[in-house]
Formats: C-alpha cells, sequence, structure tokens
C-alpha cells in the first residue's frame, strides 16, 4: 500500500493512507480529507454526509484551521499532492498517466518557485532561470546617455575616412578653416558629409554645433544622419539640442551642444558654436539672417562654414560670395579683386578676403571618384540650361524672367511649424477640405516629364494658396501617369483638376475625365497664347502679393517659377511665355501644373458666382 504524510494544520505529523477509505480511519484522522473536499468547493454538510461526521464537528475544524484563509496556492498544493499520489500508487500506469506526471511535476516546480520568491530575500530570479542567469553574471556599468568611447569615435572616424570622396576629403583637410564658402552640385552629398563633420568635431573637441537651414526639416535632415552614424558603433542618441560627450574630452567638461534651427534660428541668439549654413542662397532675408548666424561665431575659436546650390545673381547672398559686400566698406586702396571663376575655385582655395572658397560641379564630383550618378542620364533629364544650374554652380540670370527669384523666395515657409493642418504623413493629409489639382504634361524635346501640384486654395477671399505636394514623373505612359494621380488623389479631397490636354495630356485627361473616375472636377485647359498669357499673369498678381505659399526646402518650385521667360513666338508676331533657351519647357513643368490651380481663382481673386441668371 502506498503511504503518504501530510501534516495538517490540526493534527501534525498524522499519517494517513491518501488512497484508502477515509471511513476507515477514526474521526479525528478524517480531518485532511475534510478540509481537500472543502477547498474544492464541498459544502460543510455535504462533507460531514460524505464523511460520515457531524456537521458542526467539521465547520468547527474549518473555523479553527482557517480553511478559507488558506492561500491559493496551498489549495492548489494539496489538490497536486492528491492526484500524484493516485497516479504514483497506481500499478498499471498508461501513457497519458505518464503525460499528466509529468505535466503536475512541472506545475509542482512552479509552486515551488512562488515559495522561493514569497520567502524572505526572493527576487524575480527565483521565477525565472533566464532572469536569474542573467543577474548571475558580472553586472557591465550602465552606458552613459549620448557618450562616445575613446574606440566608439575612432572607429566612427575611421568608417568615414574610409568611404570619402576626393572633395569630400578636400573639405576635411580644411575643416578648420575660419570661413569657408562652397558652392556645389545638388546630389553630392554635402548635407551628409557636413553632419559627420560636425560629429567628429563635437566628439573631439567638445565645440558646440549649430545647424542652419531654410526650414525645420531640412535642418533635421542633419540630425537624421548625425543619429544614424552614433547607430553604427552602438551609440543612441537623443535631445534636440542633443547634448554630447565622450572620452576623449576631460570629465566633468560640459557637453557639446548640437542645435538643429530652421526658420526659428532668431531665437537662438544666445547660442555659441561652429555653425554650417546650408542652403544659404536660397533663404529669404539673408541678410538679416547671416548677422544673427555670424554673432554665434564671434570668437575665433569657432568656425564658419557656408554650402549651397547656386540661385541666381540677384540673392542677397552673391556679393558675400564674390566680395563685392566687403569692397563696398572698404576704402579703394583695401579693395580686393576674388576670382570667383570655376577654374580659380575648383581646388579650393584661400581668396584674397581670407575665405576659402571651392566650387565642386557634378563633373568634378565625378572625377574625384563620387560613383552615384549617371551623368548620361542627368543630361537626359534635365535642359542644359537647368542641368547647368542644378548640377555646374551656374547662378541664374532671373532678369529676363517673367518671375523674380526674390519675390519667389519671399514665399517660402516652414510648413512642418507653420501649416499645423496638414499632416503629410497621414492617411487623409489634409482631411476632408479641399484641395484642387494641377497636371502639366512635359512635350519637349528633352523628355517625357510630367508634374503634378496639389494646393490648398485659400479659405478666405484675398487668402494663400498653399502648395500641399508636388510630384515629378518622367518615363511614364499616359495610363501609368493617370494612375498615379488616381492614387495621390485618393488622399484627398479633390474637388478640381486641371489638366493641359495636349500630347500625352490628352490620354491622361480622357482617362480621368470618363464617367465613374473617382476625381472630381477635372477640367481641360486648351493652350493657346491668350491661356498661357492669362495664366501667367493670373500668376503674377498671386506673386507678388504673396498669396503663394511653399516649404522652403522646396528649391524646385523657385527654379522652376524662374525659368519661364518672356519671349517671341517662331512668326516673330506675338509674344509668349517658354522655358529654357532651348525653348522646351520641361523643366518648368511643376511651375506650370500650379498656375492650372491658380487660374481656378477668376483673375480679380473673388469668389466666381455661385448662381446664374438667364434673360429671355
Amino acid at each position: 500500500m502506498c503511504l503518504a504524510v501530510a501534516t495538517g494544520a490540526g493534527k501534525v505529523g498524522a499519517t494517513m493512507s491518501i488512497l484508502a477509505d477515509p471511513l476507515t480511519l477514526a474521526p479525528e484522522d478524517r480531518r485532511n480529507a475534510a478540509r481537500s473536499l472543502y477547498w474544492r468547493g464541498w459544502s460543510y454538510g455535504q462533507i460531514a454526509d460524505e464523511l460520515q461526521l457531524n456537521r458542526h464537528t467539521v465547520k468547527s475544524w474549518g473555523r479553527r484551521d482557517r480553511w478559507d484563509d488558506a492561500p491559493s496556492i496551498r489549495k492548489l498544493e494539496d489538490c497536486l499532492e492528491t492526484r500524484l499520489m493516485v497516479l504514483i500508487c497506481k500499478e498499471k500506469k498508461t501513457e497519458s498517466d505518464y503525460v499528466e506526471l509529468d505535466a503536475l511535476r512541472r506545475q509542482v516546480e512552479s509552486l515551488a518557485r512562488v515559495r522561493r520568491y514569497e520567502a524572505p530575500g526572493g527576487h524575480s530570479g527565483d521565477l525565472n532561470d533566464k532572469v536569474a542567469n542573467r543577474n548571475a553574471g558580472e553586472r557591465k556599468p550602465k552606458a552613459k546617455k549620448n557618450h562616445f568611447t575613446a574606440d566608439q569615435a575612432q572607429q566612427l572616424e575611421d568608417h568615414f575616412l574610409g568611404q570619402m570622396f576626393g572633395y569630400q576629403e578636400t573639405w576635411w583637410a580644411n575643416l578648420n578653416r575660419r570661413t569657408r564658402m562652397i558652392l556645389k552640385s545638388r546630389q553630392i552629398g554635402a548635407t551628409y558629409y557636413f553632419a559627420f563633420e560636425a560629429l567628429m568635431d563635437a566628439i573631439k573637441s567638445g565645440r558646440n554645433q549649430i545647424f542652419l537651414s531654410a526650414s525645420k526639416a531640412q535642418a533635421h535632415q542633419f540630425r537624421n544622419y548625425i543619429v544614424g552614424f552614433a547607430k553604427l558603433v552602438g551609440v543612441t542618441l537623443g535631445g534636440d539640442p542633443m547634448l554630447i560627450t565622450s572620452d576623449l574630452r576631460p570629465d566633468g567638461e560640459a557637453a557639446a551642444e548640437l542645435h538643429f534651427l530652421g526658420t526659428n534660428f532668431r531665437t537662438a541668439q544666445g547660442r555659441s558654436g561652429n555653425f554650417y549654413f546650408d542652403e544659404f542662397f536660397w533663404v529669404h532675408g539673408f541678410e538679416e539672417l547671416n548677422k544673427v548666424a555670424s554673432a554665434m561665431a564671434t570668437h575665433t575659436k569657432w568656425r564658419k562654414t557656408y554650402f549651397s546650390t547656386p540661385s541666381t545673381v540677384a540673392h542677397l547672398a552673391y556679393p558675400y560670395w564674390t566680395g563685392e559686400r566687403r569692397n563696398k566698406r572698404k576704402k579703394k586702396a583695401d579693395r580686393v579683386d576674388i576670382d570667383t571663376s570655376h577654374e580659380a575655385l575648383k581646388d579650393g582655395r584661400v581668396c584674397e578676403d581670407g575665405i576659402w572658397r571651392q566650387i565642386v560641379t557634378v563633373h568634378d564630383a565625378i572625377a574625384s571618384g563620387f560613383n552615384l550618378v549617371d551623368l548620361d542620364e542627368l543630361h537626359d533629364d534635365h535642359p542644359d540650361d537647368e542641368f547647368a544650374n542644378l548640377f555646374g554652380c551656374v547662378f541664374v540670370d532671373d532678369s529676363l524672367s517673367a518671375f523674380k527669384f526674390n519675390d519667389l523666395v519671399a514665399l517660402g515657409c516652414d510648413s512642418e511649424v507653420e501649416w499645423t493642418d496638414f499632416v503629410p504623413e497621414s492617411a487623409r493629409p489634409y482631411g476632408e477640405r479641399p484641395v484642387w489639382a494641377g497636371y502639366d504634361p512635359q512635350n519637349s524635346e528633352e523628355g517625357d516629364n510630367a508634374a503634378l501640384v496639389i494646393v490648398a486654395p485659400p479659405l478666405e477671399q484675398g487668402g494663400t494658396f498653399r502648395i500641399l505636394e508636388r510630384h515629378q514623373l518622367r518615363g511614364l505612359d499616359f495610363e501609368q501617369q493617370a494612375d498615379f494621380i488616381k492614387a495621390i488623389l485618393s488622399r484627398y479631397n479633390c474637388t478640381y483638376l486641371g489638366i493641359d490636354a495636349t500630347g500625352v495630356g490628352a490620354g491622361v485627361y480622357q482617362l480621368l475625365a470618363k464617367p465613374g473616375s473617382p476625381i472630381r472636377g477635372v477640367t481641360k485647359i486648351e493652350y493657346s497664347l491668350e491661356v498661357k498669357a492669362t495664366m501667367v499673369m493670373k500668376a503674377q498678381n498671386v506673386v507678388r502679393r504673396g498669396r503663394l505659399a511653399f516649404d522652403l526646402g522646396h528649391l524646385d518650385v523657385v527654379s522652376s517659377f524662374i525659368s519661364i521667360k518672356k519671349t517671341i513666338t517662331d512668326s516673330g508676331r506675338n509674344t509668349t511665355f517658354k522655358a529654357g533657351r532651348g525653348g522646351g519647357d520641361g523643366h518648368a513643368d511643376i511651375a506650370w501644373a500650379t498656375m492650372h490651380t491658380l487660374i481656378n481663382e477668376p483673375l480679380d481673386g473673388r469668389e466666381a458666382p455661385k448662381s446664374t441668371m438667364e434673360i429671355l
């Protein structure tokens, strides 16, 4: 017979057979059996009848032994013990019995862990072996926030120095120049490089770094790069401003501060440090902003770095680049002549006014090992004059343009800060408020380009048009373009879509205007000299009155409008508007698409009449 020793609350050391009939035991020895039944939900009366006891006796046991106060774990242990004894003493066990025994054993272990955890000195390791193993090892010191060890700093520097292109190596060799001004091609990694340079300087020298951009989104591009660099060596950076320390600096020294400033950098006048002025040739009010920026680097230990693609000779930064502004404030004998030609500056040099200048065209970059672009493809995608401006570092002369550069730059804003009703990442970026859209096909010889522009119309009479999105489409047939337009506009409540229905535009118009199309207000625009003149006249009025707004980072909007020039038709009898010296107007597609939306408002800016009157 299988016996088990059970210690009860009432009688310690009582020996009973778990499998024996309780009725064969003395009444006092039936106490534990009564308790087990009670914990399984039996009533005092049921227990008394089952064990042939007096009901008051059972109730007295329960009150004295405090059966109701027993913790759940004790009740579970009693059930497990009883069931285990039944299975253990079973002579012929089945496969399912062994499976159940294994499961019950694991439950007993789990309850034992809980007992250890609840005992004095218990900890989470008692419940979980993995936690116990982890805690058993030597504890590593917690990593400092935003901190680089000497090894991490060296790994980061080695990583980047090993992959730099030649022109970036030149910038690195001249990083300690007091003032640098760099005229560069688009898309050659300047922002990427200077983000790395600033981070390494903060780590090694402990100097503050200030990033100035036309918009908050542009400034945060620096931040995104820096966060990504740090992750390469296992450092997680956070904060704005970002405070960085390293083992390369003395203990107790203040952290280097990294500030990422958009149009709000006027509020940072109390800051000081190295500053990086991104796309300074495209910033409105450069004179005022540069005063604030220069004040941040007043002390000679700070560095000033300006880098940008060229805009127009009319920009206020142009005299700084040529040295004309300095000469105006000097006596004739103290004036200097600065050669700002590409030949003179392609390798970089310290000019006569002490400023280190360099010009890096896309051809220079490729010659220095830059292999991330296809030169032939760039030429195919951009007419000669646009290519010269974007990639050849040639300034635009807007004297013949239908739109003035300074008027256009003044329309830029920091949309991320100012447009609180527009959330680009949302499924419905502008909610259910109506938007207008314009589509312009590319019909010039340079390629099959098109543009789609989405505009938020004025919320009140005489209000502002806001360019929410702009897209350039290349190499797509009319059906693919129509599908693209449907996909983009599906996120908006579009009530008007103006389409130039010539060439490829005719096919797009037919697909979007047919019955059952999900787009409302599809309107055909048939170009003529009069229609073009009317659209330009309307746009000029809107621009002059400051009624157009777009994000400061959308530089292609400015260059697109500037490229439109007044010219004579081939017959010589009329004037018209075209873009580019070659007569192609593909690179003005964003401007024309925008004008397709502006023309939906009457020329006088008033609301179109909502009712008509018929005279018989």
